[in-house]
């Protein structure tokens, strides 16, 4: 091997070993902050979402293709509906899911570990009849106030919905004895079923404007849209209640549907998700949302969702800062699993440095001490020999033999170039010793 690598490797491996302990402190540290920080979320999480055909579940969809572009696997929980949804949170059987506005009056949020990535949509209260059943009401075949379903056959929709509440409540408000009512609770397919067969008069519905059943029902002769003339006072007595307008012609421009603007009221509906869930997830679920929802709708104009507003549970950090912010920097330009990994070992990293700046000053002294100290623990011996030189009766021979000795040891050391005038101090050293030696013995 040519002298000039072998002394570059020595240089290398002296250094790799002087910078061992430091290296391994850090390797170290790091271990340390990934198990700490968890950076990689899991590959697997639930969604709850809703029945069959409904809104929830078409936008459940939706997420999972968007997340499985960065390779999570999204499983979709169907159930009755938002407090179907809020009880598989509570009960920790789905990571995330979509809640309507008022599903938890009688929750404590603070107890509830559960905590909310934005309001998505609107989901406003959808209330068709039958128009040959409001003539039984009305001479015009046209509903306009709870009061005037006394009497007809109403399905108000399970109860893990939460519709019924909602339909309890305003018939509270309205005084409305619900013992006039014939009230069922069939799910949404075979209720819509039953409306059309006319089995049923009228049914309620609390879902985006996405719902298959509702796109169908608002273009289906015969079936008519309640007007709710009184849509403002609904939202001043209950909060989570706000007044939306279905504009005219936004069914179907071509066909005037609806005919005339429909006053309607309406919950927003939030994704919420276990305080547990990991934050990665809940940055990629809030990246989705923006995607999915900040299009311009029938209800909202382009960008108005997701929002922070009309939030009943505490706000993700992750969402706030996505909805505030926009999308992180890194994440505009590396692989989602690169950027989530460097924003959250920064500040470990950060740490960690400060730590090892002050150790790492140590590093060249150490490199430069295990150099000299294979030149140098030789002139121990050395100085032994002089000694023994001194004293009176010395073996000369012997005394020769060990600087031969110590001469050839000598030969065999190898030190970076740096560090090669000493290795020849000490030949000369051991040549002046010999010198001495020679001539006492004359």
């Amino acid at each position: 091997m040519p002298q000039a690598i072998r002394h570059t490797l020595l240089s290398i491996r002296e250094l790799f070993i002087s910078a061992g302990p430091v290296a391994l402190l850090a390797v170290g540290l790091l271990v340390l902050a990934y198990l700490w920080l968890d950076p990689t979320p899991p590959k697997r999480v639930t969604l709850a979402t809703g029945p069959a055909q409904s809104a929830y579940d078409a936008f459940g969809q939706r997420y999972r293709k968007a997340l499985a572009a960065n390779g999570i696997e999204v499983v979709l929980m169907p159930s009755q509906g938002s407090s179907d949804n809020l009880r598989l949170l509570r009960e920790g059987k789905a990571d995330l899911g979509f809640v309507q506005g008022g599903s938890n009056e009688h929750a404590t949020t603070e107890e509830s570990g559960i905590e909310s990535l934005g309001s998505l949509f609107v989901e406003p209260v959808w209330l068709f009849y039958r128009a040959d059943s409001a003539r039984k009401v009305t001479a015009t075949a046209s509903l306009t106030a709870l009061t005037q379903l006394q009497g007809l056959r109403l399905n108000v929709g399970t109860a893990g919905s939460g519709v019924p509440k909602l339909m309890d409540k305003l018939f509270d408000a309205n005084n409305i004895n619900k013992q006039r009512i014939k009230i069922s609770q069939l799910e949404q397919t075979p209720a819509t079923v039953a409306f059309l067969g006319g089995e049923l008069d009228a049914l309620v519905f609390a879902s985006a404007p996405e719902s298959l059943l509702v796109q169908m029902l608002l273009q289906t002769p015969g079936v008519k849209l309640m007007d709710f003339a009184q849509s403002e006072a609904y939202s001043r007595r209950f909060p989570f209640l706000t007044p939306a307008v279905l504009p005219r012609g936004v069914v179907d421009l071509a066909r005037d549907l609806p005919p005339a603007d429909l006053r309607l009221v309406a919950t927003t509906t939030s994704l919420l998700a276990r305080a547990k869930t990991h934050p990665a997830l809940l940055q990629l679920f809030a990246q989705a949302a923006r995607d999915l929802h900040s299009p311009a709708g029938w209800f909202n104009r382009a960008g108005a969702f997701p929002t922070l507003d009309h939030s009943e549970y505490p706000i993700s950090r992750e969402a706030e800062r996505l909805i505030k912010g926009g999308q992180p920097f890194l994440q505009r330009y590396l692989p989602f699993w690169l950027a989530n990994l460097v924003e959250r070992m920064w500040l470990a990293l950060g740490i960690i440095i400060a730590i090892l700046l002050p150790l790492s000053r140590i590093v060249p002294p150490l490199y430069q001490f295990r150099i000299r100290s294979r030149v140098f623990r030789w002139y121990g011996q050395l100085r032994e020999i002089e000694l023994e030189m001194a004293a009176e009766g010395a073996d000369t021979a012997k005394l020769t033999s060990e600087l031969d000795a110590l001469e050839q040891r000598a030969s065999r050391i190898t030190v970076p170039l740096s560090y090669a005038d000493e290795l020849y101090a000490l030949r000369n050293n051991i040549k002046l010793v010999r010198a001495s030696l020679q001539s006492a013995r004359r």
